[in-house]
Formats: structure tokens, C-alpha cells, sequence
């Protein structure tokens, strides 16, 4: 399905003790949008909804809804910190077919 690394589950760990929200997982969607016409939303839960698939990593549940389960399928979620480019969440998903030039937006 979909696997977390442990920089990026270390991460997220952090940041629900931060928001006070330290029990809560993580929800992972697709959403219209962008220039190449999907782009991933990441934000919390603090439990699943009617047919999401949970999946659980290194302490960290991942809730991913039905529509977006075949685009994610086999993604790895990662937490990169390059001091010139920035810091934050990576998706790898070998599902894509285009990405636009931000690398926000894709095409599957």
C-alpha cells in the first residue's frame, strides 16, 4: 500500500505533540487541482472515516480514502530537510505519469 519512512514518522510524531494532537494520524488524499491536475493533501485525523483504508507505520496510522487508494498505491511517504531547497513532506509514487515544474501538481 503505501510505506512511511522513520525520518518522516519521527516527524509527524513531533508535530502532533506540537498541535496537542498526540494520538491522532495522519490523513493522505489526492485533490483536484493544480496545473497538472492532482495534488496531495496532508492533514489530521483523529480516526477513520467510512471505507478508508488505515494503514499503520512506526507508530503512525496513515488514513487514506477510497478515491485516493489506487493513485497512492505503493507511494512512499518521506520528510527531506535540504538547507537550500527547504524542508518538508515527500511523496514518491511510482503511479505518476507527469508532475508540473513546481512538482506540486500531478498526472496519473
Amino acid at each position: 500500500m503505501v510505506t512511511l519512512t522513520e525520518t518522516a514518522a519521527k516527524k509527524i510524531a513531533g508535530l502532533r505533540l506540537e498541535e496537542g494532537k498526540p494520538e491522532w494520524g495522519l490523513r493522505v488524499r489526492l485533490v483536484g487541482g493544480g496545473c497538472s491536475g492532482m495534488s496531495y493533501e496532508l492533514g489530521w485525523e483523529d480516526e477513520a472515516a467510512a471505507g478508508d483504508t488505515v494503514v499503520e507505520l512506526h507508530g503512525i496510522k496513515l488514513y487514506i480514502d477510497q478515491h485516493s487508494v489506487p493513485y497512492v498505491q505503493g507511494s512512499e511517504i518521506d520528510y527531506v530537510d535540504n538547507n537550500m531547497l527547504g524542508a518538508g513532506f515527500a511523496i514518491k509514487n511510482p503511479n505518476v505519469k507527469s508532475s508540473c515544474g513546481c512538482g506540486q501538481s500531478h498526472r496519473f
